[in-house]
């Protein structure tokens, strides 16, 4: 099930990407357009928001840690998902890795850490630019960029352990009905405080959610004690998504 050659499949993927380098980097462009459009645009017309801690801050630095987060988001579970279905279900490519050595987990953990170096390729790129414009002034958003990591990790492993139920294209309707509405509702845009009570729950069941607001508090330099639950969400989340992932493709490749 595990041969501990999990690095083979991410040198793969290196190689077969090295020449769609523009398409690896387009993940990046979606959320950087949403920080000018949102951020820049719209925030012209809203002024200051109340941010961590009660802080005001300007709509473009209230919404940039979440467009982060989402940025991470996103380049984790494309690549998770999509990329892991056509290998998987048309180019036969797990079929000849477990003709070698490799096991399961070592195709599970090798296209998962692929999808980290994507999702952290679109973090860092987003990061230095909110940077740049100044939307980030804490010293503590240096520890922003491993967080995101843990969450791009998080979403890559779940992403993948769903791929290895679908059945066909028609499928990542779900995926889509699933990241929009997260995108959206899960504080990313306006505070938790705009809903009702009754939806203030719902919105805090949502990934997306604990990773905005560890990326917000972090990004603000406002630390609380809440965020060790928001951090512990996420390991949870990659351990489950890596274990199921792991045995459901041991079961469908090997049985």
């Amino acid at each position: 099930m595990y041969a501990r050659r999990a690095r083979t499949v991410v040198e793969r993927s290196f190689l077969v990407n090295r020449r769609a380098w523009m398409t690896i980097f387009s993940g990046f462009f979606e959320s950087f357009f949403y920080l000018f459009a949102m951020g820049v645009g719209f925030g012209r017309l809203v002024g200051e928001v109340t941010g961590p801690g009660g802080q005001p801050m300007s709509y473009a630095a209230f919404v940039a840690p979440a467009l982060l987060a989402a940025s991470a988001m996103n380049g984790a579970v494309y690549d998770a998902t999509f990329n892991i279905f056509f290998k998987f279900k048309y180019a036969k490519v797990y079929d000849g890795m477990l003709a070698t050595p490799l096991g399961p987990f070592d195709v599970a953990i090798g296209e998962i850490s692929w999808a980290l170096i994507r999702g952290a390729i679109y973090a860092t790129g987003f990061l230095t630019v909110i940077s740049i414009l100044g939307l980030v002034t804490s010293p503590w958003t240096i520890l922003a960029l491993p967080v995101v990591l843990l969450v791009a990790l998080a979403f890559a492993a779940v992403g993948m352990a769903c791929t290895t139920f679908m059945r066909s294209w028609q499928d990542f309707d779900l995926v889509q009905l699933a990241l929009m509405p997260m995108f959206l509702f899960s504080a990313t845009f306006y505070p938790l405080e705009v809903y009702p009570e009754g939806l203030q729950v719902i919105v805090q069941i949502s990934p997306l959610y604990h990773a905005v607001e560890l990326m917000r508090g972090l990004t603000a330099g406002v630390l609380q004690w809440s965020m060790l639950g928001n951090l512990a969400y996420f390991v949870v989340m990659a351990v489950a998504g890596l274990i199921v992932a792991g045995r459901r493709l041991g079961k469908l490749l090997l049985s």
